[in-house]
């Protein structure tokens, strides 16, 4: 049974139906799911069943409305949880509990009944009635702060960044869960925070916090683990090419692609340290080298790259094209 809408409750379902369960989606058109109004539409037009979008996280469903204001879509709610293995909700905290529906009137029903809500910041605590969708919590969590030129206003990472973390927990705990009730017979409720989903994959950034009191910020395209990593100009009209060093091995290719220019040969530019002590300056170098080719030129040779990147920037360069 789905009482979910929008984008990270329906997408346990989704796993379920695709495996091969009856899933059955409650939803009503007094308030229909807002995914139902987002594009892109079948044939470019609007309708409540023509979005595509709506149908990422849906199919494989039965979909039955009832309006739950109503005592007597209530009580044909309360026969579907009876028939019901799992039930899935993501409305706001409350609500649930405010049609009879709540986890503790549902295990009255049936006992053994998996129970999954989830919302913005879970169901307890002060922030509990929170509202909103995965941009609001990636930018929460910290992602946004995080992301862009330090000199510049927060980019944010691409749409709704908790929803794509936080779905994939809630799959693999809906059928964890399952398992757990096939081995003990027992049922189980579950609460999933989609922000304290999304901090999971902060773990490193919040642990350098704690243990050395660091708080990062935005840094551009750079990467503390490799120099240079970066996006750098090339000829013609906003073209650019990125080059990503891990190791000093391909840091060696990369002057080699160069030409071996006097200024690879500098101290400063000898070590893994030694460049990112250096780092704006070997931008500075790499990008008057970079302009004076189209990235398909840059491309082409790749000895800093080795066969399989060459293989898949040439693939992504047709592909643009």
């Amino acid at each position: 049974m789905e009482f979910a809408w929008v984008g990270v409750g329906p997408m346990a379902g989704r796993v379920l139906g695709g495996w091969g369960a009856t899933v059955v989606k409650i939803e009503t058109s007094a308030t229909p799911c807002p995914l139902r109004t987002m594009g892109p539409f079948k044939d470019l037009v609007p309708g409540p069943d023509r979005s595509a979008f709506y149908t990422l996280p849906n199919p494989n469903k039965f979909g039955l409305s009832l309006n739950l204001n109503k005592p007597e879509a209530q009580e044909v709610a309360r026969k579907l949880i009876g028939w019901a293995d799992v039930v899935t909700e993501s409305y706001t905290p409350g609500a649930m509990k405010n049609w009879g529906l709540d986890y503790e009137e549902a295990r009255k029903i049936k006992p053994d009944i998996i129970y999954y809500s989830t919302c913005m910041q879970g169901q307890t605590g002060p922030h509990r009635l929170f509202r909103g969708y995965g941009v609001h919590m990636a930018a929460l969590a910290g992602y946004y702060h995080l992301t862009g030129w330090p000199d510049k206003d927060p980019a944010g990472p691409y749409g709704a960044y908790t929803d794509f973390i936080a779905m994939l927990y809630g799959e693999a705990i809906v059928l964890a869960a399952l398992d757990y009730r096939r081995r003990t017979g027992k049922g189980l409720y579950i609460d999933l925070s989609q922000i304290e989903a999304g901090l999971q994959f902060l773990g490193p950034v919040l642990l350098d916090y704690t243990t050395n009191g660091r708080v990062r910020s935005r840094r551009g395209n750079r990467d503390e683990r490799a120099c240079p990593h970066g996006a750098y100009p090339c000829s013609g009209e906003d073209r650019w090419v990125t080059i990503t060093v891990f190791n000093d091995n391909a840091w060696q290719r990369l002057c080699h692609a160069m030409g071996n220019p006097e200024w690879t040969r500098d101290p400063r530019f000898a070590t893994f340290l030694s460049r990112k002590e250096n780092e704006d300056e070997l931008d500075s170098l790499i990008a008057e080298w970079t302009k004076n080719f189209t990235p398909e030129e840059l491309v082409r040779p790749a000895p800093c790259l080795g066969e399989h990147n060459e293989y898949v920037l040439k693939e992504l360069l047709k592909n643009v094209r």
